[in-house]
Parts: C-alpha cells; structure tokens; sequence
C-alpha cells in the first residue's frame, strides 16, 4: 500500500498548475496501474481515467491543480516551484483518490468503479475537457462522487446537502468608449473615467434592486483599467468582474440588469459601453436520492449551508446524479485558513477519513 502522506507531500512540492499536470498525472496513473486498475491517460489534456471491473458503475473523482500563487506556510516539503502552491488541497484530494483505489482493488465490489483525476478545476475548465474528449462515451457512469476539504470544520467531519450546493460563476467586461484629451481641457471630452466610476458605483445596486431578496446573488467588481495617464483623461475604460449565484434565473437577471445599467449610466455621460459576459461554472447541484445514500452510509451532516464559491465537478453532476461532500481539514491554526490563502495547510489527519468516504460511496454502486 502506498504511504499517502508522502505520497502527499510529493505532489505538494512539485505543485502543476492549470492545464498542464503532466507529473502529478503520471504519479497517479502510474500508482493506479501498480493497484490494478485500467489506466486510460490524456483524456482531455492529462486527465487520467481508471476503471475496476467492467460495465456500469460510480465515478470517484479528485482534482489535481494547484494555485498559481505564492507558498508561505513554511513547511519543510513547501512547494519547490516558484509561484505555484496547493492551496486548495487537490494534493489531499488526490492522495484520498488513491487510497481509496487500492482499497476497493485489494476487496473488490461486485460492480464496476471508474476513478477521474481530473486538471484544471481551478480554471473550471478541466472537467468541460475530459467530458469533450468522451470522458462519459468510455465510461459507463451510474453516479459520480467528489469531495473538498474544507477548513473550519473538524478534520474527517463530512457535510453535504441536497440541491444547489455550490455557485455558478460569471465574468464579465464592461468597456466604456469616450473622448479622451487633455486633462486641462475635460469639457472638451467625454469622460470614460467618471463614467465607468459611475458604472461601479450604480452595478452595486444590480443585486439590491432587481433580484428576489429570498435568491442568493453577488456581483463584485474586481477589475478597473484605463488608457489615460496623469494628464491625459482617458477615452477608454475597461471594468472587470464576477456574478454568481445558484440558478440559471438568477444569471439571467443579473446579466440583463447589468447590461441596462452599464449603457444607460454611460449614455447619460455622451459615452458608450459594450458589455461580455462568459460562465466559468455552472451551479452544483447534488442530487437529493444520492444525499440520502450517503446520509444513511457515513456519518454524515446533510444540513451543510450553501456555498459562494464555484467547483465545476458541477459539470458532471449535470449530467449523472450524484453528490459533492465536503471534508473537515480543522478548525484551528494553518487548517483553519481559508482556501487559496498562501498560509493554508492542508491536513493530513484528513486523508484516511477522505479515503474511508470515497471507498464507502464506490460500494454504494
């Protein structure tokens, strides 16, 4: 059996972000195969796919990708690659993938399981490439399984809840075209500056006046760019963010009531603007027969509140039933840190509890 804390440990010091997870796919397909399984690699870029047994059967899932961003938790196995830290825990979640595999190879279930290494969940574009590339044509999926950790809870303690769990996210661009000049000589101009200022300021009420106050929904502006410099007012004005919430309604008031509000408030500044929306993620959304499987298999709270943040294993629960779990990672110190933080640790108390989970649910069929 394999050690999975440095197994763990491994992966986090070698961190691969995005897309491109070459060693971190290689060091789990290259362990599942040592396990017994059916390794199919490059799928979808170097998503890995792994089968026990033949037919129809659950699919376990992990994620693979680390964060483009800084490490400072000094840990003697901190990441060794400049920029780039497992801060969301996909090593764990990787590590649990594997204990669970060689667990369920050693005492094999009556039916199939398919295992799903999955890149890119940070980008929400790793599970979209691995179901382009017939992730579900090779497979032949009954219910798919994932889980997160999560700080803030007790290490091992696991939540779920039935329905929209997690949010969709959109990102959008407002590009607002004036007349730039001097900045001696503002009533020659239209300014692009005061009016995408007065674009922040108006989306605010986006949210606050035109959504149901019973739906969840946020908009925040993240991003706000100009072509001027310190005497030049500028002609163009570029203003960037994000929208989420949990229902395709919702997105589409959001959108609509943004757009509104971004050419108005720039018309009645003589400006124009243009407004670009794309969905990063879906909702996830779990489904209440597979809650009520895991509920009655592990020790389980199925009341967990619902979350801001996105995950696009929604994706595949758009297509099969299934759930997403979450998975304490503690609730003092480094594990206690919110995810993405350079700080963050993820646990490795967490990991047999992860491997026990995800062995339960594939047994489940």
């Amino acid at each position: 059996m394999t050690d999975l804390v440095a197994f763990r440990r491994d992966l986090h010091r070698h961190p691969e972000v995005g897309s491109h997870v070459p060693r971190t796919a290689a060091a789990l397909a290259g362990a599942l195969e040592a396990a017994g399984w059916r390794v199919t690699r490059g799928v979808g870029g170097h998503g890995i796919l792994a089968s026990l047994g033949t037919g129809a059967g659950p699919l376990l899932r992990a994620d693979m990708d680390a964060l483009p961003i800084t490490e400072a938790t000094g840990l003697p196995y901190a990441s060794e690659v400049p920029g780039a830290f497992h801060g969301c825990g996909h090593d764990g979640h990787t590590a649990m993938l594997l204990g669970a595999a060689e667990a369920l190879a050693a005492d094999p279930p009556p039916h199939a399981v398919h295992l799903m290494g999955q890149p890119a969940e940070e980008q929400g574009t790793g599970a979209q490439a691995m179901i382009a590339d017939g992730l579900f044509e090779r497979v032949a999926v009954t219910r798919a399984w994932g889980l997160h950790c999560w700080p803030g809870a007790p290490v091992g303690a696991l939540s779920t809840r039935a329905g929209p769990m997690m949010a969709h996210e959109d990102n959008f661009e407002i590009v607002v075209e004036g007349v730039g000049g001097h900045a001696s000589q503002p009533h020659l101009q239209a300014d692009a500056m005061v009016a995408g200022a007065a674009i922040v300021a108006a989306l605010q009420t986006v949210v606050a006046r035109t959504c149901d106050p019973a739906d969840f929904a946020v908009l925040s502006v993240t991003g706000f760019e100009t072509d001027g410099a310190r005497n030049v007012v500028p002609s163009r004005v570029a203003i960037t963010g994000d929208a989420r919430g949990y229902s395709d309604a919702v997105r589409d008031v959001v959108r609509a009531a943004s757009r509104r509000v971004a050419q108005g408030v720039a018309a009645s500044h003589g400006c124009e603007a243009t407004v670009a929306w794309d969905q990063s993620f879906v909702p996830l959304v779990n489904d209440a027969d597979s809650v009520a499987m895991a509920t009655e298999a592990l020790d389980l709270d199925a009341d967990q509140p619902r979350v801001g943040g996105a995950e696009d294993f929604a994706h595949v629960l758009a297509r099969v039933p299934g759930a997403f779990l979450f998975l304490g990672n503690g609730t003092e110190g480094p594990g206690a840190l919110p995810l993405h933080n350079p700080g963050f640790v993820f646990d490795d108390r967490a990991v047999p509890h992860g491997v026990v989970a995800l062995t339960t649910l594939a047994r489940l069929g």
